[in-house]
């Protein structure tokens, strides 16, 4: 944590103090975190009530996650000017943000939350993290394609990395990548000379679409960050 993750930063910047009045203040017992009177430079987050003479200097934050199925054809953006973004279908009065991207051609899975600490984590991690894709072509599937899609492909000048790749039927198979290349998928299958029908996200990581429907969502109870 640094220094501006804790309890003195807070009173400095809310209070317009200094440092030494802020620490001043904490030691006199007067602010309350959570309803409790400190007496340390506690670290906070951004759950914790801050209250000083009756003064909500910050609000508790309620943290939400949800598992949200992302339409085909809309834009993962909250930018209004764009057509088709996300926020003019979003279903919630809260401020939420989605935590990475599903182009608009593709469907399935997409993570939303109000918890900026949450979403740091999961970019910083997100080459770590297995994301499970069911694939439709426009051709039948044969051996050397499942081969060929699990051993890597050169797009964009980089070969992708080995991955798991298991046929579902003629037309179909189920990928599982750790990595994020743009459009990567549908880029494999083009050099291959296949075009990708359909393509629905279906997993990130321990977090499954379920039952889910487009449009639909359900929220994550006892949610736990990632590593």
């Amino acid at each position: 944590m640094t220094f501006r993750n804790r309890l003195q930063y807070l009173l400095v910047v809310r209070l317009q103090i200094s440092n030494k009045n802020a620490l001043a203040l904490i030691l006199s017992g007067k602010v309350l975190v959570n309803g409790v009177s400190v007496k340390s430079n506690i670290e906070l987050t951004q759950v914790d009530e801050v209250i000083y003479e009756d003064k909500v200097l910050q609000e508790g934050k309620k943290l939400i996650y949800i598992a949200y199925y992302k339409p085909r054809g809309i834009e993962t953006t909250l930018n209004t000017a764009i057509s088709d973004n996300l926020k003019n279908i979003l279903p919630f009065d809260d401020e939420l943000f989605p935590v990475g991207r599903l182009d608009k051609a593709s469907e399935g899975l997409l993570l939303l939350t109000n918890d900026g600490t949450f979403y740091d984590k999961m970019l910083r991690s997100e080459h770590n993290k297995e994301k499970e894709y069911i694939v439709k072509v426009d051709r039948k599937i044969d051996e050397n394609f499942i081969k060929t899609m699990s051993n890597g492909i050169t797009i964009m000048g980089k070969t992708t990395l080995p991955c798991d790749v298991q046929q579902i039927d003629d037309f179909t198979f189920n990928i599982i990548l750790v990595q994020g290349l743009n459009r990567q998928i549908r880029r494999m299958c083009y050099k291959l000379n296949y075009e990708v029908l359909s393509l629905i996200r279906v997993r990130i990581d321990h977090i499954r679409l379920e039952n889910l429907t487009a449009g639909t969502y359900r929220v994550l109870e006892d949610f736990k960050l990632p590593n």
